[in-house]
């Protein structure tokens, strides 16, 4: 489902702080144990449906993934799979385009305050890119084989291997391929209220001269958190997200870093805000 929007941005206006509240002082605390039982139980079905349907292409995928030269053909097997889990697991993605993806390659910034997350970018960003996503998603069980050549994880508790992971980032821009990743760089215990962004992100995109394009996920907070946490929120329902206009960075100067990051996280914060 997807609705097209043509925008103008407006002046930018400095960030001071989020202005997004925690999405857990507004909880009911009656429904939050009421419909405990019930959430456990759309858990216990995602975590089935999402490893058994993982189960069941592993082998393509390994398939795919074995020479880079079929990693275009394993992104598009992950649209697939992706496109089966939204309808699945109960959580269809509403997007709304506020205008046209740039010419590839650039660079995909969106809130981080769920898994659903990386699921739905498939769902939301047709072209290919390679995500780059916390060095932990190498001990996931059959997951962590897209993060072992395709991908880019990042170990952010070892500078070297974090600068070996940004230079593999950017020797993927070089070759004209898009990045997502998660400028937040984990899901905060707060959400849909951001952390501050990490400079990565804004470093790569100045450094190659290509722009950034920043999405709002809307709804993946209160609809998956954090499956082991006893009373995380979790049920299906629908996923919006708003694809916002590309920020250039044609003519930017690390001096301008800052600025770049904080209005990045200021298109971004906005429909939170609103809702």
């Amino acid at each position: 489902m997807e609705q097209v929007e043509h925008t103008h941005s407006g002046p930018v206006q400095p960030v001071t702080g989020s202005r997004v509240p925690d999405g857990e002082s507004i909880r009911n605390p009656v429904f939050k144990w009421l419909f405990l039982p019930f959430r456990w139980t759309y858990k216990l079905y995602f975590v089935v449906v999402f490893f058994t349907s993982l189960a069941v292409l592993y082998i393509p995928f390994r398939i795919l993934l074995f020479r880079p030269k079929r990693y275009e053909r394993a992104f598009r097997l992950k649209r697939v799979w992706a496109f089966f889990l939204q309808w699945a697991s109960g959580v269809p993605v509403k997007v709304v385009r506020k205008a046209p993806l740039p010419k590839a390659p650039y660079i995909i910034c969106c809130n981080h305050s769920s898994y659903l997350d990386i699921i739905q970018m498939y769902n939301v960003i047709p072209e290919y890119f390679l995500f780059m996503g916390k060095y932990e998603l190498l001990r996931w069980p059959l997951f962590n084989i897209f993060f072992k050549g395709m991908n880019i994880a990042v170990n952010r508790g070892s500078h070297n291997e974090a600068a070996k992971a940004f230079r593999k980032a950017a020797h993927a821009l070089d070759r004209g391929t898009s990045l997502a990743l998660f400028p937040e760089a984990t899901i905060p215990p707060f959400t849909p209220r951001m952390k501050p962004f990490k400079d990565g992100a804004f470093k790569l995109a100045i450094e190659k001269q290509v722009p950034i394009v920043p999405i709002t996920f809307l709804d993946h907070w209160r609809l998956f958190g954090e499956p082991t946490e006893f009373l995380s929120r979790a049920r299906p329902g629908i996923a919006r997200a708003v694809v916002h206009p590309s920020i250039p960075t044609k003519g930017l100067t690390e001096a301008d870093l800052v600025a770049l990051r904080k209005e990045v996280f200021r298109v971004i914060e906005g429909p939170l805000f609103k809702m």
